[in-house]
């Protein structure tokens, strides 16, 4: 047993992660004595984070109380920003958003507008839903580029102009008080399907077909970012057509021939008012066959680079998210189609592909729940304790 496993954060994730629900349980496993336990989950019970919910089956003499994670104990601050419409909420503990709000601003307008707006929106859901500055926990971001994960700052963001290196981590720790952690929005999208689904998961592909084409991996429960955070790029998978060049400089990159964007400008090029993926939509939604044609063909090119995904990462789940998705069945079941004929019958045959159950929310309960994770991780917790002692 660990020094860490002695502590009131690891008695915490105990109970958090539904292994323990009494006082009795909790000795048993950990091996402390009843005394030492009692003494820890007393200061849990202080700290509001624990409360006593009810009596258990009794086995004989007195019922043992049962002990339940509150959920209210405090609130994050969740902000899903993607290039030109974001989401923003306050959470509560359990990653169930108390108060969303969404709006249009240009992630290009540059960091210090965009997060001047955020902090306005966060301080105006703080209000609606009756909580205080005092009441928050922790901060989620996500932004719509690739992201050095330890210092939380963009790297090179194609779409994004002024954020390259911008410490957001810092510029929000420094006004809240809380720790702040920063993703790439994909990676936010991923850990909320797998935060969310009601069975257990350990290897997730989610896929998000808008604008662009990214995906972020859950693998061994584990969000995979890779050495530099830019695990998971497969929009730039040399796929598509070979003539067309991608906004990255290079040609044939899946993104330039099956995003959301390359669909618009292909059926713009026909005479079709499409300007972004939502109207591209639009056209499948009303019938239109060139329209369909050309989501079909997307999730031919898609589902082959998901193919050698799959043989090589083997995922039990792929999540298809995103704008496009909003095509239904004619994007999945082109996608689905080619993926269990061009993959191996191993890794296909306990394989599920089925679209986003969060759909615009995924990036916000990710969010919500990687700023859940480091606010009351074991480590953060037994501060907290020391702190009050």
């Amino acid at each position: 047993m660990t020094a860490l496993s002695n502590t009131p954060g690891a008695l915490l994730k105990l109970i958090r992660d539904g292994t323990a629900t009494t006082r009795a349980e909790l000795v048993d496993l950990t091996g402390l004595a009843r005394s030492t336990v009692s003494q820890r989950v007393d200061s849990l019970l202080a700290g509001q984070l624990l409360v006593e919910a009810g009596e258990a089956p009794s086995s004989g003499g007195r019922p043992p109380t049962l002990l339940e994670f509150n959920r209210d104990a405090g609130v994050v601050l969740v902000a899903d920003l993607g290039a030109t419409h974001s989401r923003l909420a306050v959470s509560n503990l359990m990653a169930e958003p108390l108060a969303t709000v969404a709006g249009d601003i240009p992630i290009s307008e540059g960091p210090q507008r965009v997060l001047d707006w955020v902090e306005q929106q966060w301080g105006g859901l703080l209000t609606q839903t009756g909580k205080l500055e005092q009441d928050v926990k922790g901060i989620g971001v996500g932004v719509p580029g690739p992201v050095e994960f330890a210092t939380g700052r963009a790297v090179l963001p194609p779409i994004m102009p002024g954020w390259d290196g911008f410490d957001v981590k810092t510029r929000l720790a420094d006004r809240y008080a809380v720790p702040v952690l920063v993703d790439n929005d994909v990676n936010i999208m991923a850990l909320g399907e797998w935060w969310a689904a009601p069975h257990s998961v350990d290897d997730l592909l989610y896929i998000k077909i808008g604008t662009g084409i990214g995906s972020g991996l859950i693998l061994g429960g584990q969000l995979h970012r890779g050495a530099d955070g830019a695990a998971g790029d497969i929009g730039h998978i040399q796929a598509g057509d070979p003539t067309v060049i991608c906004r990255c400089g290079n040609p044939g990159c899946l993104e330039a021939s099956s995003g959301g964007g390359a669909l618009a400008r292909m059926l713009a090029a026909k005479g079709y008012d499409t300007r972004v993926t939502r109207d591209v939509v639009a056209l499948v939604r009303g019938g239109n066959t060139d329209a369909i044609q050309a989501v079909r063909e997307a999730g031919r090119l898609i589902g082959s680079v998901l193919a050698t995904i799959v043989n090589v990462l083997n995922p039990s789940e792929i999540v298809i998210g995103g704008d496009l998705a909003a095509t239904g069945a004619e994007l999945l079941a082109r996608i689905r189609e080619v993926v269990y004929r061009r993959s191996t019958a191993l890794s296909t045959r306990k394989l599920s592909i089925r679209p986003s159950a969060l759909g615009d929310d995924a990036g916000i309960t990710g969010a919500a729940a990687m700023a859940i994770e480091e606010a009351l991780s074991p480590s953060a917790i037994n501060e907290l304790a020391r702190e009050r002692t």
